[in-house]
């Protein structure tokens, strides 16, 4: 199969099939670069409902760059990999600093943002400048590794610059966006990690994976490390009808959030001596827990975390936290206007309820 009668097909494919997806509806230099954050690691789904409240609270690019840190966090609440959030105010100040409030349209030039990468910048520059750049997420490494029968994961630089060439042969002179486009879209609806469904893909004459009937055997699996399990505590901490939280330090995990205090398991500890010891640390204050609140599961990409949580009050000591930026006491009604790690919201909800 020529490159043309590939591009011919899978573009006539895409026009007609294509998902509704409200960047694409004003496929601006802002908005191309807002959504392509949201979707580093995040399925569209998700992120739909996320993007069209973030326009309406930074419909410009000169919003999101003055716009408090604090705030844009909250509107990233629940997306998690929260470095996206601050990586992308942190690129709308310097465009509007370095590039007069213009998203740069050269490799070199958008490559010097924070947060993005050679992915981001050929999906900014493919869609919303219409230059012939390729990208590369998973959903075109397994197309690609399928059609051609290429033993490519991308997990060596190797086996990535292999893929990246592959993809920039056969991009075609116009259109390039909606090419790269066609490919993410085939692979996140068609040609699926289980059970593609070969029928329904416009390439299927043409995929050799196909015709070899080898298409679970491609591309090969990446080793995946196992993810560890963490057990923590954590307090909600009453007085005169207000509670204790207290923002994580900006370099760490999570950073620039709001959380309840707390910590991991130690050998041996029990979660309520745990919660003992963690406050006694943290905040210089000894505790009484008066009950048991809730349970709550929660699963990041390298770790699953079972999070116990306790309602308890000061027994004696001044609070003086030694291990956050800011700490604040709070009425109930008033968490919503803090992030919070999607753990914590669970906790919020259930205070609330």
């Amino acid at each position: 199969m020529t490159p043309s009668t590939l591009q011919k097909k899978l573009l006539h494919w895409y026009g007609n099939e294509k998902r509704e997806m409200p960047w694409r509806n004003n496929p601006n230099p802002y908005r191309i670069l807002v959504s392509e954050f949201m979707l580093q690691q995040t399925q569209v789904k998700t992120v739909i409902p996320y993007f069209e409240r973030w326009m309406k609270a930074f419909p410009t690019l000169k919003k999101l760059a003055v716009a408090k840190e604090s705030t844009v966090l909250k509107h990233w609440e629940g997306l998690g990999y929260y470095s996206r959030a601050r990586n992308l105010r942190k690129a709308a100040q310097k465009i509007q600093q370095d590039y007069s409030g213009k998203v740069p349209d050269c490799m070199n030039e958008i490559m010097k943002l924070p947060g993005v990468g050679r992915y981001t910048a050929g999906a900014v520059l493919s869609i919303a400048f219409g230059q012939k750049v390729p990208v590369l997420d998973g959903n075109v490494k397994r197309v690609l590794s399928r059609l051609f029968l290429l033993k490519e994961n991308g997990a060596t630089r190797k086996s990535e610059n292999i893929l990246w060439e592959t993809m920039q042969q056969l991009l075609p002179e116009t259109e390039a966006g909606n090419f790269n486009q066609a490919f993410m879209e085939l692979g996140a609806t068609v040609c699926l990690p289980k059970n593609p469904l070969c029928l329904l893909c416009p390439l299927k004459r043409n995929c050799q994976a196909q015709k070899s009937g080898k298409q679970n055997l491609y591309p090969p699996r990446k080793q995946t490390a196992p993810s560890t399990k963490i057990e923590v505590s954590a307090g909600v901490i009453f007085q005169k009808n207000k509670i204790y939280i207290q923002k994580r330090k900006a370099k760490g995990l999570m950073g620039g959030l709001w959380e309840f205090p707390g910590g991991k398991f130690e050998s041996g500890e029990s979660p309520e001596q745990c919660l003992h010891r963690e406050i006694k640390e943290e905040l210089g204050v000894t505790i009484h827990i008066d009950e048991k609140l809730m349970t709550v599961k929660h699963s990041y990409t390298r770790f699953r975390v079972t999070l116990h949580v306790f309602l308890c009050r000061i027994r004696s000591g001044r609070v003086s936290p030694n291990q956050c930026d800011e700490w604040n006491w709070v009425k109930t009604e008033e968490l919503d206007e803090y992030p919070f790690p999607a753990a914590n919201v669970k906790i919020i909800k259930h205070l609330n309820h």
